[in-house]
């Protein structure tokens, strides 16, 4: 596997480290920390002295500017404000604060703390328990209909100034020519490889320029892990993800199976959707290309983080012939998949 500029790591977000951190913020932990899983940041929940929870997020050194996270965290006080279920980041008081806070007027959401490797930067918020959606119940599908559309109106009231918009053709392009300039790729399957995902973009490209769709506020990484489900209904806990971008990117991970399937449940979430937000049903014919780009962009995701101890554990495979021949295999089948599936709008 070749070597990648390491950026500023968590090797010293030690659990002292963290509880000074928190404390740094105004809020005083007892000492009892529990990891919670997160492949992309560090995530803890940390007991308060007054008895209280948090769930303390560490941001990924370099992924994303102070502007960015300020900006997710300003829509998710948003969405708070017009009653979205979302768990909006705990407000921090610059007076008490022994930390660099921001935005630097008003009430506060992100802390930022010099360390060894650079600087922390973090935020809390309130505990929230629930458990994966049921995706095979109709009703759910409804109800989770009406929180997407909930979301995206509210979405759709200003875009967003700091954070990206998703471009499918040249998020494809860019996923492609990282992992080709690192190396990543196995000698003997580079060319197998490419020509796959040549097809895909020529796939991704067509779609696309057939359909220009409307870019609004959205949550951005929509699938049944990233959603939590009480009686209530539907919340999320996190929009690390959010960006700009068609609204069907957040109803088409929570299809699966065969095309009449996929239909099913398609319409139940935009029976849910409707009472909300128009849907453009033009964007149905996005979905498949918009998994393509999923697939490929995955790999460049492991590849920009394979410095982080957490990824080769996880992805044992990743780098070797093996690895990349299965992914231009599924790569190829999913292009054969895109050009024969029926339209979900034809089959509603």
């Amino acid at each position: 596997m070749p070597a990648t500029d390491a950026p500023p790591s968590y090797a010293d977000l030690t659990p002292s480290e963290l509880l000074n951190a928190l404390d740094a913020a105004g809020f005083r932990g007892d000492g009892r920390i529990l990891q919670l899983n997160s492949y992309e940041n560090r995530v803890f929940q940390v007991m308060l002295e007054d008895g209280e929870a948090v769930v303390a997020k560490f941001y990924r050194p370099a992924r994303w500017s102070d502007a960015q996270i300020v900006e997710e965290h300003a829509f998710a006080l948003e969405l708070a404000e017009a009653e979205v279920p979302v768990v909006a980041p705990c407000l921090m008081d610059h007076r008490s604060a022994r930390v660099q806070l921001l935005p630097e007027r008003g009430p506060a959401t992100l802390a930022l703390r010099p360390c060894a490797s650079g600087v922390h930067r973090y935020a809390l918020s309130p505990r929230r328990a629930g458990r994966s959606p049921e995706l095979e119940d109709d009703a759910v599908l409804v109800r989770l209909g009406g929180f997407i559309g909930r979301l995206h109106a509210v979405g759709a009231r200003r875009p967003f100034a700091h954070r990206r918009t998703l471009h499918a053709p040249r998020d494809a392009r860019e996923a492609v020519a990282l992992l080709q300039a690192g190396g990543f790729v196995s000698d003997n399957q580079r060319d197998s490889w490419a020509a796959a995902c040549a097809e895909a973009i020529a796939c991704i490209d067509a779609a696309f320029a057939a359909c220009e769709p409307k870019s609004i506020r959205l949550h951005g990484d929509c699938h049944p892990g990233n959603l939590l489900w009480r009686d209530a209904g539907a919340h999320v806990v996190d929009l690390d993800d959010a960006c700009m971008g068609p609204a069907v990117q957040d109803l088409w991970m929570l299809l699966s199976g065969e095309p009449e399937a996929m239909a099913r449940q398609l319409q139940c979430l935009l029976r849910g959707y409707a009472p909300f937000m128009d849907f453009d049903r033009a964007e149905l014919r996005l979905i498949e290309p918009l998994r393509l780009l999923r697939m490929i962009r995955h790999n460049a995701w492991v590849a920009q983080r394979w410095q982080d101890p957490a990824f080769p554990a996880a992805f044992p495979d990743f780098g070797s012939s093996g690895y990349w021949g299965q992914q231009a295999l599924q790569l190829r089948e999913q292009v054969r998949l895109a050009a024969e599936t029926p339209s979900l709008a034809s089959l509603m």
